[in-house]
């Protein structure tokens, strides 16, 4: 997402709390928790008769306000609800008083471990254990659609309803961004990666070449030289997994997604990009990539983008940063940040940038214990369609933007203005493309105002370079399994694997940490995993008819 996004980052998480929540999540879902629990199926008799030609919001008498609590899995959620233009209007035309709650995974799996449900679920990732045990806790929307609001059907993707399935036949889940290869192919999805640097540091550079190893080393030593107060290259935060120096630094030069005969091929040790890391090795080795960049959280990293203190960035996730970059921007006329070339791949590849697949981003669910999954079912309904999609991305027609003769739209000028020069102001009071729950990127193509401005030409650099990663989208093992056990030892060794190659003190470290990863992929059942990879990338391949 992207937030995609993701969103949007937030990949991975350490071993140990892994193993726990899948240990939790089997118990709760196999017994006495929670999730086990008898479906809150509702009688709407004498509040409404469902009709597949209108959404069942609009037939719904209930005068009485639904009170719901809908848990995200992301800290970082913005848990405010009715008091800027988006929710409030949602309050208003479905009659729902939401309470947000936010946590990470051991906090999701505490509601499987025997507490009360949240009446709504957000989780990330279609492979996780949460979704995957789905049947066990969560209502199916095929259900919830034929007995409270079969208009769900007119507005959900069947593709993606499809692509959600369980191996009982029915979804549970829905998630956002979730794009086909005609969104693809319509040119409607954003690209959400780029290398950027401000541009008052590349003018009075030169607007130099950096696509090579030796230029890119040779200009960040030059950035150094002239702008000391600066960093010469930041990154997004490293947390628990790569930030962009991995699969999207791999996307950025064109690495394979394949091997030449269709089946799993490891990107990390491609020699293309291991050349890009023994150059970030040299780049660290000059001084030109702070060792605070490596412990900085997603905070820390967000402030240095607000306040301009990265000369360049290998950023992901424009959209997310799109506020930060524009209080820069407005603040600094002249030296905002601009996307250009970056690193190539020294083998010739083009760039294969990815953007949310089929699987999406934020995946929501109506637990079993819902208090109205009626009403529930509505609100899903209600976001996925227009009218939502419209809300969500642009707010109230006449408002907050008005409809040009040719389809598109545009905000008014009052809140234009605002979302220029105060950005902090705009998601406070308005919140338009941040409430982002069923969002899709085709309903932003309607506007130039959708995005700030601070990262349309960004955007347009990415135009043509993206390319679906369909094929590798749920490929991992099955959780529980041995497989999956080894593969998140061989991810956390990967992580730090990565992190000590750039940090390097000398090439004879460099080499011997690339070693010893390794030696750690044949000691952990890597054959293996990789030929459940592959077999899984042939079945989505049949899947999308590829």
């Amino acid at each position: 997402m992207s937030k995609r996004t993701l969103g949007y980052g937030k990949k991975g998480f350490a071993l140990t709390a892994l193993l726990l929540s899948v240990m939790l999540l089997v118990s709760a879902c196999g017994g006495g928790g929670s999730g086990s629990k008898e479906a809150n199926w509702i009688s709407i008799e004498d509040r409404y008769t469902p009709d597949a030609s209108k959404p069942a919001w609009q037939l719904d008498t209930k005068e009485e306000t639904t009170e719901l609590t809908w848990y995200v899995n992301a800290d970082w959620w913005n848990t405010d609800y009715g008091n800027d233009v988006v929710t409030k209007k949602i309050k208003e035309d479905l009659n729902i008083n939401i309470k947000f709650i936010t946590g990470d995974d051991t906090k999701l799996n505490t509601f499987f471990a025997g507490g009360d449900m949240p009446d709504l679920i957000t989780t990330f990732g279609i492979n996780s254990p949460v979704v995957q045990k789905a049947s066990t806790w969560a209502l199916p929307l095929n259900d919830l659609a034929e007995k409270y609001d079969p208009y769900f059907n007119t507005v959900a993707a069947q593709d993606t309803l499809n692509w959600f399935q369980l191996a009982d036949g029915k979804t549970y889940g829905y998630p956002n961004y979730s794009n086909t290869q005609e969104d693809y192919d319509q040119g409607t999805i954003p690209a959400k990666t780029a290398f950027i640097i401000r541009k008052d540091v590349y003018e009075a550079l030169g607007s130099p070449s950096i696509g090579t190893p030796e230029e890119f080393q040779s200009v960040m030593k030059d950035i150094k030289a002239q702008f000391p107060e600066l960093i010469p290259l930041g990154f997004n935060s490293i947390g628990e997994g790569t930030g962009s120096l991995g699969d999207v630094l791999q996307d950025f030069i064109g690495v394979p997604l394949e091997d030449e005969n269709g089946g799993f091929y490891n990107r990390n040790l491609d020699e293309d990009y291991l050349t890009w890391l023994k150059t970030f090795n040299l780049v660290y080795r000059d001084g030109n990539i702070s060792d605070d960049s490596f412990a900085d959280d997603g905070t820390a990293f967000e402030e240095k983008v607000k306040s301009g203190k990265y000369a360049t960035i290998m950023l992901d996730g424009t959209p997310q940063q799109g506020g930060n970059l524009q209080i820069f921007m407005t603040a600094n006329p002249g030296k905002e940040y601009i996307a250009i070339d970056g690193p190539q791949s020294t083998v010739g590849n083009a760039p294969k940038l990815n953007q949310s697949g089929i699987s999406g981003w934020m995946v929501s669910f109506i637990t079993k214990q819902n208090a109205d999954p009626a009403k529930s079912m509505q609100l899903f309904t209600y976001l996925l369609s227009e009218e939502g999609q419209m809300l969500m991305n642009y707010g109230i027609e006449g408002e907050t933007y008005v409809k040009n003769a040719d389809g598109t739209v545009q905000f008014t000028p009052e809140v234009k203005e605002i979302q220029q020069n105060n950005a902090d102001q705009f998601k406070k009071e308005y919140r338009m493309g941040e409430f982002m729950f069923f969002g899709h990127d085709k309903h932003k193509t309607l506007s130039e105002d959708a995005f700030p401005e601070s990262i349309k030409q960004m955007q347009a650099w990415g135009e043509g370079k993206l390319v679906p990663h369909f094929i590798l989208e749920n490929i991992d093992p099955d959780q529980g399994t041995p497989e999956a056990r080894a593969l998140t030892a061989i991810n956390t060794k990967w992580n730090t694997s990565m992190v000590s190659m750039i940090r390097s003190k000398d090439d004879a470290q460099f080499e011997a940490v690339l070693n010893e990863y390794k030696q750690f992929l044949d000691a952990n059942s890597w054959e293996k995993i990789v030929e459940i990879r592959s077999e899984k990338m042939k079945a989505n391949k049949e899947k999308l008819g590829l």
